[in-house]
């Protein structure tokens, strides 16, 4: 498996927003959607702030595959389930990094309810 390089873990979880468009099934990319991107570790992770149902996140959990934007930055990407014992520090880095948009807010991305809604972001290969 892809693993992101520490400047790429850098650029991307800097960034303030992510850019985020499945594949169809035809190969061709979804419209781009923007939301907001952490670095937990050596991973990147974004979460469905409207829950399961919200239309992109129901595309890329389909598609398995798509490709993200971020600070200049443009690659295909696996869409992947987070490890359990990931979301505390995932839960942390939101906190950290968006708390100043208030805890109402970060709250929709955040705790038990944002878990099953996780997605880790992995960098393609050829091979993928």
């Amino acid at each position: 498996m892809a693993r992101w390089s520490e400047a790429e873990l850098d650029r991307i979880g800097g960034a303030e927003e992510l850019q985020l468009a499945s594949k169809r099934t035809d190969g061709s990319l979804r419209p781009y959607v923007t939301m907001w991107v952490i670095r937990a570790g050596n991973a990147l992770y974004v979460r469905s702030a409207g829950g399961p149902d919200r239309p992109w996140y129901r595309r890329a959990k389909a598609s398995g595959t798509g490709r993200i934007r971020a600070d200049g930055f443009e690659r295909d990407v696996t869409f992947a389930d987070a490890t359990l014992s990931a979301h505390v520090a995932i839960d942390h880095a939101y906190h950290a990094k968006y708390d100043r948009y208030g805890s109402t807010t970060v709250g929709h991305v955040t705790g038990p309810d944002a878990q099953p809604v996780t997605i880790r972001l992995v960098p393609c290969t050829d091979e993928n």
